[in-house]
């Protein structure tokens, strides 16, 4: 195994001790109880088991039969989510057939971001995660199941299951995946049309059609963001049925891998081949998902998410551990916005399987970690078919499919993983440089500095940004407004930088797993309104943003720099602007959020 690894795993631990300690402690008293219906009064019982079917309370109290808990994410305003509405049926249906039962035990709520995108409903976005821990945590506090399966692909929606079901570690768990929608208008030719509408070039019924091609039916969106980088770190945990990722859904095989889970979990629990999900997500399966990220060039968003997971299991990461990692993980991928090609495209190449077969043969992944499935991490290395002898999985080929999308690991498309820490006096942010051309890693220019994204664009419409410059848009971090997500920001620096000015992004906001080809340092932490020093700069201050050296400077003398106030939040921002849809309903988490390098969490 690669020393690095190594190193990280074991600084990891040592920092983690007495949080990983005190939880374990936790799960092994929950798990050295009595079953569920066993140690509860029979009114409890009666009330957990009342809308069964006679014969299925008899199999469950009587019999001791295992029985599962269903967390879902279903709706059908989230395409991904659409499949989902009748997976509680197909898994009572295996349940039964395995001699066991299922509840669904609750819903969670699951958002859209592609339909809150830059207006008011994504600034609940980030918050949505932990309400879906919470959501999580009250489906599985009914306290009956013996293992539990989870129904969840999107953004915030699989940290969320994650977070709330290892606050539940003692219970097995199996997360279930839903697959891609086909392949529509390409993620390049869509990024082009959004370009020349924010250029008045094309009017809005030609951007509408473009996006309609593009987002056109059931299934995740197709480029590499936050939804499908859940399911590669998902695989990469070992806690998805090998190779389920992505399967496109209402096919005989997507099926047949649900019912799958369900018989995983039971096998499981009838083999006694006991694995609590809080054992099972240890220093090492943390460090794989790290791993399994940057060698896919996956969203930015995780460096806030799997710091929480992390935390939610006792164990403690930051961004240097990221940061070290990503300075030798190959990048074995191509997948857009860090290529041409989507995820069925990257599942025909070789997909999820074939990156950690990699990452295994190579040393880049700890390889004795435990796993949902038989074979331990090695199983996810084949990839699943539908045979005459039922599901079976296969190896794969030596070589890639498609070596534009997909590369071995002694021939990748660059030695390192294309994350960079970045540190100055303007704080601690990150940058994705994986999209990034070469010739943009250093960009230094003038500041112009906004309040929100909004007056960047409207700015830009206006025509007050024809030249090189950094944009500074300042109060978008989680106690500002909840972080939500500029990813409407990038049309309009896309079109900027290709008519040649030097441009970048500087924020205490996100950017998105669509993170692309503009220089963007996000997450700078700690955020303005945590008294920051990004809320130092002034517009005219000249800024460096180096992603060679890892720096975030203001080029400002420092004896003038030590004596400026740190920016006021306006009060059109902390006013009613607060309280418009819901948003007050969140007042409580933007008090007491953590930094965004603590994985934005609100529950400690």
């Amino acid at each position: 195994m690669k020393p690095v690894l190594l190193e990280v795993t074991q600084r990891i631990r040592e920092r983690s001790a007495p949080t990983r300690r005190a939880y374990l402690e936790r799960v092994a008293q929950a798990s050295n109880r009595p079953r569920g219906s066993d140690r509860m009064g029979c009114a409890n019982v009666a009330h957990a088991f009342a809308a069964l079917p006679d014969t299925a309370k008899f199999r469950v109290v009587a019999e001791r039969a295992p029985h599962l808990g269903i967390v879902t994410a279903y709706n059908d305003m989230l395409s991904a989510h659409h499949p989902y509405e009748r997976y509680p049926d197909l898994i009572r249906d295996e349940a039964q057939k395995n001699g066991a039962t299922a509840q669904v035990a609750g819903g969670v709520p699951a958002m859209c971001d592609g339909v809150t995108q830059g207006l008011p409903g994504m600034e609940l976005s980030l918050f949505s995660r932990d309400t879906i821990a919470m959501s999580t945590a009250i489906a599985l506090t009914h306290d009956v199941f013996d293992a539990a399966l989870l129904l969840g692909i999107c953004d915030k929606i699989v940290p969320g299951l994650l977070i709330g079901a290892l606050h539940f570690g003692h219970l097995p768990c199996v997360f279930v995946p839903g697959g891609p929608m086909s392949t529509g208008l390409s993620n390049s030719d869509k990024a082009k049309v959004r370009e020349q509408y924010a250029q008045g070039l094309v009017g809005r019924d030609k951007l509408l059609e473009a996006e309609s091609q593009a987002y056109h039916g059931p299934g995740t969106c197709t480029f590499y963001g936050t939804a499908n980088s859940n399911q590669m770190l998902m695989e990469a945990m070992g806690l998805h049925v090998p190779g389920a990722a992505f399967v496109p859904p209402y096919t005989e095989l997507r099926e047949e891998l649900t019912r799958e889970a369900v018989r995983t979990a039971l096998r499981n629990i009838k083999a006694r081949r006991f694995t609590p999900i809080g054992e099972m997500v240890d220093e090492r399966v943390i460090v794989n998902a790290m791993v399994a990220l940057l060698a896919t060039g996956g969203s930015t968003n995780h460096l806030i998410h799997w710091v929480a997971v992390a935390r939610a299991a006792g164990i403690m990461i930051d961004w240097n551990d990221f940061s070290d990692l990503s300075g030798v993980v190959p990048l074995l991928t191509r997948v857009y916005p860090n290529g041409s090609a989507d995820v069925n495209h990257f599942q025909a190449a070789g997909g999820p399987s074939f990156v950690i077969r990699e990452l295994l043969e190579h040393g880049y992944l700890h390889p004795d970690v435990a796993t949902v499935a038989e074979g331990g991490l090695a199983a996810y290395g084949q990839v699943p078919a539908l045979g005459q002898a039922g599901l079976q999985w296969q190896a794969l080929p030596a070589g890639s499919a498609d070596e534009s999308v997909v590369r071995t690991a002694d021939a990748p498309f660059s030695p390192t993983g294309g994350l960079k820490l970045l540190k100055g006096n303007l704080g601690r942010s990150v940058i994705k440089v994986s999209a990034v051309p070469e010739d943009r890693h250093v960009v230094e220019a003038p500041a112009i500095v906004f309040d929100t994204q909004e007056a960047l664009q409207e700015a830009f419409k206006a025509g007050e940004l024809e030249r090189d410059f950094i944009a500074v848009v300042r109060f978008q971090g989680p106690r500002s407004n909840g972080m939500p997500e500029l990813h409407k920001l990038t049309p309009p620096l896309a079109v900027l930088q290709g008519k040649g000015h030097r441009v970048a992004l500087v924020t205490d906001g996100r950017m998105s797993g669509a993170s692309g080809k503009v220089p963007a340092a996000i997450h700078v932490s700690p955020e303005v309104l945590g008294g920051g020093p990004l809320g130092k700069v002034r517009t005219g201050d000249v800024i460096r943003l180096d992603a060679v050296a890892g720096t975030l400077d203001a080029l400002v003398d420092p004896a003038e720099w030590a004596g400026r106030e740190v920016a006021a939040i306006p009060p059109e921002l902390s006013g009613v602007y607060a309280h418009q849809l819901g948003r007050d309903l969140f007042a409580g988490m933007r008090r007491n959020v953590l930094s965004a390098e603590e994985g934005a969490c609100t529950w400690l």
